[in-house]
């Protein structure tokens, strides 16, 4: 594997979900991979799980990984070509990826939209450019339209904890107080609709997704007819594809509580973290024994080393 951007770039989802299960018992048993390999974790953009769960994972190879926080420790970087550089950008993108690659045989990149233009968030630029120019392997540490790690890692956690083999999976929009990318909802819709899952995918009028992310899934305005019988539901806020980047008024009877949950079939409440309490998620839901958010945090370590150990071996 040398590109990891999105569930496109796996041949069998099955198998790398049995992979990193597999990994989920036996750590340390390729920690021989790695050695004296090096990665990098360049993030242009504020991270948590994403930094801690990777960094462990590449550890857990045997790996050095170095961490840049490009927006607070690099230079401004330019992204355009053929232009004169008289502005604010003091690095090209082509030097930068170019010199980063030179440094590491795998490198992660993290870049958000600006949920302004969405012609140009949807081309992915940045990340594009980084694979481009760096000349190594490149794993996606969530860009402008997608978060194939935190897919991986809730298909992980979906096959781990199922109870029947085919479950209902209900991805649910959720109330916020800023527009927020569609990254992670485009992601997990992409993921779930090539998963042995029935998938359903519900939100108020007007925060449609882009149906590139969609295709196979079932979509519905009525969040209780989503909800009945669902065995996992993923809740998650995401700002309109059309007017790009907006939020409409209303909607607040969204939130999630355990009140809408008598109709599900015991379902397990899923996020991505970080999430606003009493915002986007009930504290009777996240402090309940439904929520299992934090089981899949960890699974976040199991679904990077999986495809960690799948670069290392390509480059071996």
């Amino acid at each position: 594997m040398k590109l990891f951007s999105s569930v496109h770039d796996v041949p069998d989802i099955a198998a790398l979900v049995k992979e990193a299960l597999h990994l989920k018992q036996f750590p340390y048993a390729y920690k021989d991979l790695g050695e004296n390999k090096t990665m990098a974790l360049v993030f242009l953009n504020p991270s948590l799980r994403t930094r801690m769960s990777t960094q462990k994972a590449a550890l857990n190879l045997g790996m050095n990984v170095m961490v840049l926080n490009m927006d607070k420790e690099g230079w401004a970087l330019e992204l355009r070509d053929n232009v004169i550089m008289n502005g604010n950008t003091v690095e090209h993108i082509r030097e930068a990826a170019a010199v980063m690659g030179q440094y590491a045989d795998i490198i992660g990149v993290r870049s958000f939209p600006g949920l302004k233009d969405r012609k140009e968030d949807y081309s992915e630029m940045i990340f594009n450019k980084f694979v481009q120019f760096c000349g190594v392997p490149v794993v996606s540490l969530e860009s402008a339209t997608r978060h194939p790690l935190q897919s991986l890692a809730d298909l992980v956690t979906i096959e781990e904890l199922k109870t029947r083999s085919k479950p209902k999976v209900v991805l649910t929009w959720a109330p916020h107080i800023k527009p927020l990318p569609q990254a992670v909802p485009n992601s997990f819709a992409e993921w779930m609709c090539r998963a042995d899952v029935d998938f359903t995918i519900t939100h108020p009028k007007g925060y449609e997704l882009c149906s590139d992310f969609t295709q196979g899934a079932k979509i519905t305005n009525n969040q209780d007819e989503a909800l009945a019988d669902a065995d996992f539901i993923y809740v998650k806020n995401w700002s309109a594809y059309e007017p790009y980047g907006k939020i409409l008024p209303g909607n607040e009877d969204w939130m999630l509580t355990n009140e809408k949950l008598k109709i599900t079939n015991n379902a397990k409440i899923m996020h991505c973290l970080p999430v606003r309490r009493n915002l986007e998620l009930s504290d009777e839901i996240l402090d309940g024994e439904s929520s299992i958010v934090v089981h899949e945090a960890a699974n976040r370590v199991w679904a990077a080393q999986a495809v960690l150990k799948r670069m290392l071996e390509s480059l071996s």
